[in-house]
Order: structure tokens, then sequence, then C-alpha cells
């Protein structure tokens, strides 16, 4: 009976250890949220509406490109409507994506929270080992954001924006279902960076390793393809954009397990 009470008050312990991780990085979440709401010219005008416009940098590259080679097919011009239908859409809007903005630059903190949960259950060579993947998660959410935005975005906003079934059909886009498109691309390519740190995670604990994944690379690189076929208009050239870096941090995720075996040796 001593050793089940003593089990109840470690898993409580344990819980009450969880609540307040979760509670420091909601907070986080709601601070950065709310610096997010008050420059509200900053983020619609400059950073939400912004892969819409020919003045985009990735937009004009891509012109400047298309010039290159004697086409203008790569010349976007995304000048459809956004439109607003609801009597708090704009509020709600502007609530959601602040938030969501308050986790995109909330996450080394909350990842950072994440590993001080974790961190006792750790011993101590494994520690010192393991801050890398702190820093690491951070830097691959960041450079995944950023491939989302100046890379995905503008190519799904183009692509679903001006696709036209009928000439007599006028594109007005509510305000709701763009910044849906925009978030769900940019967090989903934040997410999809951080498959080394998940094979980092996965080797430490013996789940996968250097010969399974060799052997499940043609099964990853399927997986790979749906993934990108999920998060990408359906436009072949946007897949393979996406395809590619995904390859290449799956090989990467190969060399971490690799070299967490040697460790154990």
């Amino acid at each position: 009976m001593a050793k089940v009470k003593d089990e109840e008050i470690n898993i409580l312990k344990h819980i009450e250890a969880l609540r307040w991780h979760l509670v420091r990085s909601t907070i986080a979440i709601i601070f950065f949220g709310v610096v997010a709401f008050i420059f509200k010219d900053i983020i619609f005008d400059d950073l939400l509406l912004a892969p819409k416009s020919e003045d985009f940098f990735t937009n004009r590259m891509l012109c400047k490109l298309g010039n290159f080679v004697g086409t203008e097919v790569l010349c976007f011009n995304s000048n459809f409507q956004i439109i607003n239908i609801n009597l708090a859409g704009q509020l709600s809007a502007h609530i959601t994506v602040s938030l969501i903005i308050g986790f995109l630059i909330a996450f080394p903190y909350i990842f950072y929270e994440f590993w001080r949960f974790i961190r006792p259950a750790i011993n101590k060579s494994e520690i010192k080992t393991g801050r890398g993947p702190v820093f690491f998660a951070s830097t691959l959410f960041t450079i995944g954001a950023l491939f989302g935005y100046y890379i995905i975005t503008p190519l799904s906003i183009h692509f679903l924006g001006t696709y036209a079934a009928s000439d007599a059909i006028i594109n007005q886009i509510n305000l709701s279902s763009y910044i849906q498109t925009f978030t769900s691309v940019i967090l989903s390519s934040a997410v999809v960076f951080e498959l080394p740190v998940l094979i980092y995670f996965l080797s430490k604990i013996g789940i996968v390793s250097p010969p399974f994944l060799k052997r499940y690379r043609k099964h990853a690189f399927v997986l790979i393809l749906i993934l990108s076929a999920i998060i990408t208009p359906p436009d072949v050239f946007s897949q393979i954009l996406v395809s590619l870096p995904l390859v290449m941090l799956y090989e990467v995720g190969i060399m971490i397990s690799k070299r967490i075996e040697k460790q154990r040796l």
C-alpha cells in the first residue's frame, strides 16, 4: 500500500509540474500575442497580406526569374479581393492571428519548458549533450516558418486565389478562409521541419535506429510526398519545393541517429 501511495504522490507531483510548465508557456503566448495585437498594421499590412502582393520579395524574385527565361508565368499578380462577411469577423481574425504570432514567437521558450519537464528523467550525461536540441528545435522551427512564409504561402495564395473554374465567377476571398490557409501553411511548415528533433528523441529512447530509418527510407519518402501534397496547393512544383528539404532533413535525422548509437557504444 505504501508503494502504491508513493507512486500516486509522484504522479501528482509530475502533473503539478506539468501544469506550471503549461501555465508559463500559455503566459508567454498571451504576452507575445498582446504585443502582436497592438501592432495591428504591421501584422496585417506588412506580414499577413504581403504575400498576395506583386511587390512581395518572393514574387519579385520569381518574376525576375521568369523574365530571365522569357516567360511571364512566374510573375504573380494575385489581385483578388479579400472580404469580411461576419460582424465580428475582423476582430476574431485579429485575435486569432495575434495568438498564432504569439505562439510562433514564444516557441523557443515553450520548447525550453518542455525540455525542463523531461529533464529530471534524463541522466546527467544526456542532459549535457541534450541542450543542443533546444537550440536546434527553435532554429528548425523558425526556418520552417520562414520557408512556409516565403516559399509555400505566396505559391498557395496565387494558385488558390487566382484559380477559376469559369470566367463568370469572380474570386472574392473571405477573410477567415485566407487566414486559415495562411496560418495552416506556416504552422505545418514549421512543425514538419522538426523532423530531425523528433528522430533525435525517438533514437534516444530506442524506438528508431539507423538501420530502421534506412530500411524504411522509401516508405518515409512516400509519406513525405503525401505530406507535401497536403500542405501545398495541388501543383507538382510546390510539392517538390516542400519535399526536397524534408528529404534532406530525413537524411540529417539518420546521421543524428547514427551519432546517438555511437554514444551508446
